[in-house]
Protein backbone atom coordinates (compact mmCIF):
# COMPACT_ATOMS: atom_id res chain seq x y z
CA UNK A 1 0.00 0.00 0.00
CA UNK A 2 1.53 3.50 -0.47
CA UNK A 3 1.85 6.26 2.03
CA UNK A 4 0.98 9.25 0.08
CA UNK A 5 1.00 12.86 1.99
CA UNK A 6 1.09 16.61 1.09
CA UNK A 7 3.33 18.31 3.08
CA UNK A 8 4.21 22.03 2.58
CA UNK A 9 4.92 25.63 4.20
CA UNK A 10 0.91 27.08 4.21
CA UNK A 11 -0.94 29.79 6.11
CA UNK A 12 -4.54 30.59 5.77
CA UNK A 13 -4.17 32.19 2.46
CA UNK A 14 -1.10 30.71 0.61
CA UNK A 15 0.43 27.63 0.11
CA UNK A 16 3.95 27.34 -1.13
CA UNK A 17 5.52 25.21 -3.91
CA UNK A 18 8.69 24.98 -5.89
CA UNK A 19 10.60 25.21 -9.17
CA UNK A 20 13.55 25.05 -9.99
CA UNK A 21 14.86 27.37 -13.42
CA UNK A 22 17.67 28.58 -15.29
CA UNK A 23 19.19 32.33 -14.25
CA UNK A 24 17.00 34.26 -17.27
CA UNK A 25 13.61 32.58 -16.31
CA UNK A 26 14.48 33.05 -12.26
CA UNK A 27 15.70 36.66 -12.50
CA UNK A 28 13.00 38.01 -14.70
CA UNK A 29 10.53 36.29 -12.37
CA UNK A 30 12.23 37.79 -8.95
CA UNK A 31 12.10 40.90 -10.37
CA UNK A 32 8.70 41.14 -11.64
CA UNK A 33 6.88 39.52 -9.21
CA UNK A 34 5.55 36.48 -11.52
CA UNK A 35 6.47 34.49 -14.26
CA UNK A 36 7.84 37.00 -17.27
CA UNK A 37 8.58 36.37 -21.62
CA UNK A 38 11.12 33.77 -21.04
CA UNK A 39 8.89 31.51 -19.25
CA UNK A 40 6.72 29.52 -21.84
CA UNK A 41 3.02 29.41 -21.48
CA UNK A 42 2.98 26.49 -23.85
CA UNK A 43 4.17 23.78 -22.31
CA UNK A 44 3.02 21.70 -18.98
CA UNK A 45 5.17 23.19 -15.59
CA UNK A 46 5.28 21.19 -12.89
CA UNK A 47 5.27 22.56 -9.17
CA UNK A 48 6.53 20.71 -5.98
CA UNK A 49 5.26 21.55 -2.41
CA UNK A 50 8.21 19.54 -1.22
CA UNK A 51 11.58 21.23 -0.79
CA UNK A 52 13.56 18.32 -0.46
CA UNK A 53 12.10 16.52 -3.21
CA UNK A 54 12.50 19.79 -5.39
CA UNK A 55 16.00 19.99 -3.98
CA UNK A 56 16.66 15.77 -5.52
CA UNK A 57 15.44 16.79 -8.62
CA UNK A 58 17.51 19.77 -9.24
CA UNK A 59 20.58 18.35 -7.62
CA UNK A 60 20.15 21.48 -4.73
CA UNK A 61 20.54 23.78 -7.27
CA UNK A 62 23.67 22.10 -9.39
CA UNK A 63 21.61 20.82 -11.96
CA UNK A 64 21.62 22.50 -15.89
CA UNK A 65 18.95 24.62 -16.43
CA UNK A 66 17.90 23.90 -12.70
CA UNK A 67 20.60 26.69 -10.89
CA UNK A 68 17.78 28.91 -9.66
CA UNK A 69 15.51 27.49 -6.96
CA UNK A 70 11.83 29.91 -6.14
CA UNK A 71 9.80 29.39 -3.73
CA UNK A 72 6.44 30.28 -5.66
CA UNK A 73 3.64 31.45 -2.75
CA UNK A 74 0.24 30.54 -4.47
CA UNK A 75 -3.28 31.07 -2.96
CA UNK A 76 -4.25 27.84 -1.33
CA UNK A 77 -7.68 27.97 -3.23
CA UNK A 78 -5.79 27.75 -6.30
CA UNK A 79 -4.06 24.94 -5.25
CA UNK A 80 -7.27 23.36 -3.81
CA UNK A 81 -8.72 23.82 -7.14
CA UNK A 82 -5.42 22.13 -9.30
CA UNK A 83 -5.12 18.88 -6.79
CA UNK A 84 -9.74 18.47 -7.17
CA UNK A 85 -9.00 18.97 -10.51
CA UNK A 86 -6.30 16.77 -11.37
CA UNK A 87 -5.64 13.55 -13.56
CA UNK A 88 -3.40 10.88 -12.08
CA UNK A 89 -0.14 10.75 -14.29
CA UNK A 90 -0.41 6.91 -13.84
CA UNK A 91 -3.55 4.63 -14.61
CA UNK A 92 -4.56 1.75 -11.91
CA UNK A 93 -7.23 -0.27 -12.41
CA UNK A 94 -9.02 1.10 -8.85
CA UNK A 95 -9.29 4.75 -10.55
CA UNK A 96 -12.61 3.09 -11.38
CA UNK A 97 -12.50 3.79 -15.37
CA UNK A 98 -10.98 2.25 -18.35
CA UNK A 99 -7.68 2.45 -19.51
CA UNK A 100 -9.04 4.19 -22.86
CA UNK A 101 -11.32 6.61 -20.48
CA UNK A 102 -8.00 7.84 -18.74
CA UNK A 103 -5.97 8.26 -21.57
CA UNK A 104 -8.63 10.41 -22.76
CA UNK A 105 -8.70 12.26 -19.51
CA UNK A 106 -4.57 12.97 -19.53
CA UNK A 107 -5.35 14.32 -23.15
CA UNK A 108 -7.96 16.93 -21.86
CA UNK A 109 -7.03 17.95 -18.37
CA UNK A 110 -5.08 20.79 -17.45
CA UNK A 111 -3.73 19.65 -14.30
CA UNK A 112 -1.74 16.27 -13.64
CA UNK A 113 -0.54 14.82 -10.16
CA UNK A 114 2.09 12.19 -9.83
CA UNK A 115 3.23 11.11 -6.84
CA UNK A 116 6.55 9.93 -6.11
CA UNK A 117 8.63 8.75 -3.34
CA UNK A 118 9.50 11.58 -0.51
CA UNK A 119 13.49 12.20 -0.29
CA UNK A 120 15.89 12.27 2.44
CA UNK A 121 18.73 14.92 2.86
CA UNK A 122 21.23 12.84 0.79
CA UNK A 123 18.08 11.94 -1.88
CA UNK A 124 17.76 8.85 -0.78
CA UNK A 125 13.77 7.69 -1.64
CA UNK A 126 11.61 7.47 2.39
CA UNK A 127 8.61 5.35 2.76
CA UNK A 128 5.69 8.06 1.78
CA UNK A 129 5.13 9.96 -1.60
CA UNK A 130 5.14 13.21 -2.15
CA UNK A 131 2.93 15.28 -4.83
CA UNK A 132 4.14 16.93 -7.90
CA UNK A 133 1.51 18.55 -10.42
CA UNK A 134 1.74 19.26 -13.40
CA UNK A 135 -0.38 22.28 -15.35
CA UNK A 136 -1.15 23.70 -18.77
CA UNK A 137 -3.07 25.45 -20.77
CA UNK A 138 -5.04 27.51 -19.16
CA UNK A 139 -4.15 26.69 -15.55
CA UNK A 140 -0.63 27.80 -16.58
CA UNK A 141 -1.97 31.40 -17.02
CA UNK A 142 -3.50 31.56 -14.30
CA UNK A 143 -0.89 30.30 -12.22
CA UNK A 144 1.55 32.88 -13.89
CA UNK A 145 -1.28 36.01 -13.93
CA UNK A 146 -3.80 35.26 -10.90
CA UNK A 147 -3.13 32.50 -8.53
CA UNK A 148 0.98 33.29 -7.68
CA UNK A 149 0.96 35.84 -3.97
CA UNK A 150 4.93 35.72 -3.94
CA UNK A 151 8.10 34.91 -5.97
CA UNK A 152 11.04 34.41 -3.78
CA UNK A 153 14.77 32.89 -4.94
CA UNK A 154 16.06 31.08 -2.47
CA UNK A 155 19.11 29.99 -4.30
CA UNK A 156 21.69 31.33 -1.82
CA UNK A 157 19.83 29.41 0.84
CA UNK A 158 19.63 26.31 -1.13
CA UNK A 159 23.46 26.65 -1.76
CA UNK A 160 24.32 26.90 1.82
CA UNK A 161 22.45 23.90 3.20
CA UNK A 162 23.88 21.82 0.76
CA UNK A 163 27.64 22.94 1.78
CA UNK A 164 26.64 22.36 5.28
CA UNK A 165 25.49 18.81 4.39
CA UNK A 166 28.41 18.08 2.44
CA UNK A 167 30.32 19.06 5.41
CA UNK A 168 28.89 16.49 7.55
CA UNK A 169 26.84 19.01 9.34
CA UNK A 170 23.18 18.06 10.23
CA UNK A 171 20.85 21.06 8.23
CA UNK A 172 17.27 19.48 9.58
CA UNK A 173 16.65 22.13 11.65
CA UNK A 174 17.43 24.02 9.08
CA UNK A 175 14.85 22.85 6.56
CA UNK A 176 11.56 24.58 6.06
CA UNK A 177 8.75 23.58 8.54
CA UNK A 178 6.75 22.05 6.35
CA UNK A 179 3.22 20.12 8.02
CA UNK A 180 0.87 17.77 6.48
CA UNK A 181 -1.33 19.79 4.02
CA UNK A 182 -5.43 18.79 3.38
CA UNK A 183 -7.14 20.45 0.53
CA UNK A 184 -10.51 21.49 0.85
CA UNK A 185 -13.40 21.54 -1.76
CA UNK A 186 -13.45 25.52 -3.10
CA UNK A 187 -16.63 26.28 -4.83
CA UNK A 188 -16.20 27.58 -8.09
CA UNK A 189 -12.87 29.11 -8.26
Amino acid sequence: MEFKQIRAVYDKNTIRVYQAYCPAIASEAVKLGKFGSNFSLNRMTWIKPSFLWMMYRCGWAQKSGQERVLAIDIDRNAFDYMINNAVVSSYKPELGITREEWKELIQTSEVRVQWDPERDIYGNPLEYRSIQIGIRGLSVYRYVNEWTRKITDITDFVKELDSMKNDGIDITAKLPKEEIYIPSKPENY
